[in-house]
């Protein structure tokens, strides 16, 4: 899992005092703009708003969509997409077309990439599937699937260079290719994928992607970073 990463590429500046500002409209005789002089900081506001939105578990989360962030996923295995974009999660996405992004199969075919750099296997040791059942995936074991890896990346190659389209191709390519992506998320978006996402028996790798973009939120809206962790994280609280 040593492989996989998350980069910041954009984000609201003062996301909170956004939020503070989307909240105090609502209630608001005056035009909230004309008063710049009087808004807090982007701590008071964040501070404001969690006693006024969250605390309680009051759950007035509209105002947290006018905050926004915009990162960059990579070399996550094709599973964590799947389980990313259901539950209506409110994330927009764009993810490396395995239509387009084959030169990297070949790559790995010829020996100039490493196939773990094309592929995704776990990592060796003990498991429970969802049954409960316990089981061990051993170092022989996760070498034969490399192998079987390395025998589909040269039968993609040799598609490819028949004449085949890249779409037809990766048919047979196994399932956890590497993927990069665009990940979108409204600030309450981004909270209720944590809900869903970083609770304990969530799948191993959707696991990683969010102990991965924890950091930024702790950096870009810290008093909900830290309500958030005392309240919610890991807790499988739905956001309404």
């Amino acid at each position: 899992m040593k492989q996989f990463r998350v980069d910041l590429i954009a984000a609201t500046p003062k996301p909170q005092l956004c939020v503070y500002l989307g909240m105090h409209q609502d209630y608001s005789d005056f035009f909230v703009a004309d008063n710049r002089q009087i808004w807090p900081d982007d701590k008071k506001a964040g501070e404001i708003c969690i006693r006024r939105l969250l605390a309680g578990e009051r759950g007035h989360y509209g105002p947290m969509e006018h905050a926004q962030i915009v990162f960059n996923v990579g070399w996550f295995p094709h599973s964590v997409m799947q389980q990313a974009r259901t539950h209506r999660v409110g994330v927009s996405f764009d993810v490396q077309s395995m239509r387009y992004t084959g030169d990297r199969i070949c790559q790995a075919a010829e020996g100039n990439l490493d196939i773990e750099e094309v592929f995704y296997l776990r990592p060796i040791g003990n498991y429970i599937n969802r049954q409960g059942k316990k089981y061990t995936y051993s170092l022989k074991q996760r070498n034969e699937d490399i192998k079987l890896c390395q025998l589909a990346v040269k039968r993609y190659c040799e598609l490819i260079n028949s004449g085949f389209s890249e779409e037809h191709a990766r048919s047979i390519l196994p399932f956890d290719y590497r993927q990069h992506f665009i990940l979108s998320f409204t600030l309450r978006a981004l909270l209720h994928f944590l809900d869903l996402r970083s609770k304990r028996d969530a799948q191993l790798e959707i696991r990683e992607l969010c102990k991965l973009i924890w950091p930024h939120i702790e950096s870009w809206v810290p008093e909900f970073a830290s309500w958030y962790k005392k309240k919610r994280l890991h807790r499988a609280l739905l956001a309404p």
